[in-house]
């Protein structure tokens, strides 16, 4: 190969993160990536539900160095549990019985035209509550403008504040918590929905926003109600337990799956090929 070509050549995309944080934790904020936004920047195709073959995310740069079961201890091992594994059977007969596994974000995607399978909130009753985490400096245009989507497809809410043992929908370091009027905003026609994660997402309006008119609450992080947004009074966790949808777990993998899993890998070099199935074009 000459210079010139070897100058020419592109450069293995770098894993996402800080160099600085652990390996596990680039593979994951890599994972996240690819399945939330870079796909179709990748050259990866996905199902219209959000699922990728996982053979095809081992065979990206970024993950060349990664086998099946480390990727399945990243799923596992995710305190928001961010992903889900599935296993599902080809239609028509394999020669190879690993050729059945998809992986995909269980929520938080700016891809387009996934359809996650969601339930719909029909009551504020369905949900102990819902609050969006954010910075002090966010919130001023926040607070006049509202919540937006921005560049994914929903915005994310939490059943609970940090410390509350709600694990998915906010950064801990947030510094501003906004409790939404979920029975108000729904009688206004705003949509809610639930991630198999437990994540409250919602599109807002037509224009992608949840207006500041939902707000009920918004306090600082230390609990300290901001002046103008104190409400009727302090929020309350009702005793409604924070839901999950799917099957799975805690960790999205049924017993059977991980039964499965056992059976068929049996060294951690094998790279199980995704069967064929309906992708969304590049």
């Amino acid at each position: 190969m000459s210079a010139e070509t070897q100058s020419k050549k592109k450069p293995a995309p770098r894993q996402r993160g800080h160099p600085r944080d652990l390996p596990e934790v680039r593979l994951s904020k890599s994972l996240s990536w690819l399945l939330r936004h870079g796909a179709r920047t990748a050259g990866l195709q996905v199902r219209p539900d959000g699922y990728a073959r996982v053979s095809d995310v081992l065979a990206n740069a970024m993950f060349k160095d990664v086998t099946f079961l480390q990727l399945q201890e990243i799923v596992n091992r995710d305190q928001k549990n961010r992903y889900h594994l599935l296993f599902e059977p080809c239609p028509t007969p394999s020669t190879n019985s690993s050729d059945v596994w998809w992986i995909r974000a269980n929520q938080g995607h700016s891809i387009k035209d996934i359809s996650l399978d969601l339930q719909i909130i029909s009551s504020a009753s369905e949900i102990p509550l819902a609050v969006h985490g954010t910075t002090r400096k966010a919130w001023e245009l926040i607070a006049t403008q509202g919540l937006s989507r921005m560049k994914r497809n929903h915005v994310h809410l939490a059943q609970g504040v940090p410390g509350s043992g709600v694990l998915s929908g906010m950064r801990n370091s947030s510094q501003v918590l906004i409790f939404i009027d979920v029975q108000k905003a729904i009688d206004a026609g705003i949509k809610f929905y639930l991630s198999e994660n437990g994540v409250v997402l919602t599109e807002g309006d037509a224009n992608g926003v949840l207006g500041p008119q939902f707000f009920q609450r918004v306090e600082y992080a230390d609990r300290t109600p901001i002046p103008g947004w104190e409400g009727s009074g302090p929020v309350e966790r009702c005793e409604v337990e924070p839901m999950r949808i799917g099957v799975g777990g805690s960790r999205g993998l049924t017993t059977a799956i991980d039964r499965t899993l056992t059976e068929q890998v049996t060294d951690r070099t094998s790279t199980p090929k995704a069967c064929s199935g309906d992708v969304l074009p590049l």
